[in-house]
């Protein structure tokens, strides 16, 4: 069957029946294999789950939406490519945004031709490295089957949220209802956000760290920051391409760093204008990057939503 009449009758006999709630930046959220998927990427989730062979070779960036994707999927994409570019000179990072030289499952297989996807796919320099947010369960068999790697990165959900909320927002059509900060952190803590419910998306990667350690790396975008230079290192490890001594003294490991830092991507003009995937505007993806910002954006709404007597209208704390 035709991956397009595949599709038509799985949402004929499915989709209807699906519970479906409002969604962020899409019209509807979809409760698919128990996590809420946006009806953009519907399609491409089904097409990936069935059409996707993984390589042993493949490298999977997953993340929960606003975790720090954009950050792990230039420094995984630098590490991996570091024989092949300098990170100063010529690098495609200066002229590409991450997610284009890391793109998403489910956006490759959005919509028909799936040979010509496939074609793409088997042509594609290796090691591959694809980036997603779908759960751990929800990933193809091929995927969990295979020898490829994971590197999972998770945040502060308070900050994920306030980042996914604010995004959203920004990125939404004129047809879209604006979320209020009341209206989207009532869905967020019920887990009505793509990909969510948060806690079950990082728990499903966490565990499966635990069970397969070699397979699965769980990173937390917190301690990536503070730390950022062992963290580039345990990456490189677990990829099986760690820094030799003499890339360590010639300063590799701080040019990669300095090259995939939120200052240095914002400020690149391929970062300031002009869209990826989906007509996803790359201006949107760079706003602060900050760790516990979401005090910040609290303190804000709170001050907005004091009536004169004292009340808050907003209770986050």
């Amino acid at each position: 069957m035709a991956s397009k009449e595949g599709l038509q009758a799985y949402e004929e006999e499915k989709l209807l029946s699906l519970p479906k709630e409002r969604g962020w930046g899409s019209r509807h959220l979809y409760l698919l294999q128990h996590f809420w998927c946006p009806s953009t990427h519907f399609q491409g989730v089904i097409n990936f789950q069935n059409h996707f062979q993984a390589k042993d070779s493949d490298v999977i960036v997953a993340s929960f939406p606003k975790s720090g994707t954009t950050w792990l999927k230039a420094l995984t994409f630098s590490i991996l490519n570091r024989q092949r570019f300098s990170s100063s000179h010529n690098h495609p990072l200066l002229t590409s945004n991450p997610h284009e030289l890391v793109p998403f499952l489910d956006f490759i297989f959005h919509g028909d031709n799936i040979q010509h996807k496939l074609s793409y796919l088997s042509n594609m320099t290796e090691p591959r490295v694809f980036g997603t947010h779908i759960p751990f369960p929800s990933l193809s068999n091929s995927i969990k089957e295979s020898n490829c790697k994971i590197v999972y990165i998770c945040r502060n959900p308070f900050d994920a949220f306030v980042s996914s909320w604010t995004f959203f927002n920004e990125m939404k059509s004129e047809s879209l209802h604006e979320l209020t900060i009341e209206e989207a952190l009532e869905k967020y803590c019920k887990g009505i956000v793509g990909f969510g419910p948060t806690w079950e998306h990082m728990l499903g990667y966490w565990e499966e760290s635990i069970a397969t350690p070699n397979k699965v790396l769980f990173l937390k975008y917190d301690e990536l920051k503070e730390d950022v230079i062992f963290y580039v290192r345990r990456v490189a490890e677990f990829l099986d391409c760690p820094f030799a001594e003499e890339e360590e003294s010639n300063g590799v490991i701080e040019s990669i760093i300095n090259l995939c830092s939120f200052e240095k991507m914002k400020n690149l003009e391929a970062n300031k204008s002009g869209t990826f995937d989906r007509n996803i505007e790359k201006k949107y993806l760079f706003r602060k990057g900050e760790i516990g910002d979401w005090r910040v954006a609290v303190r804000m709404k709170i001050a907005e939503s004091d009536d004169e007597n004292g009340n808050c209208g907003l209770r986050l704390v």
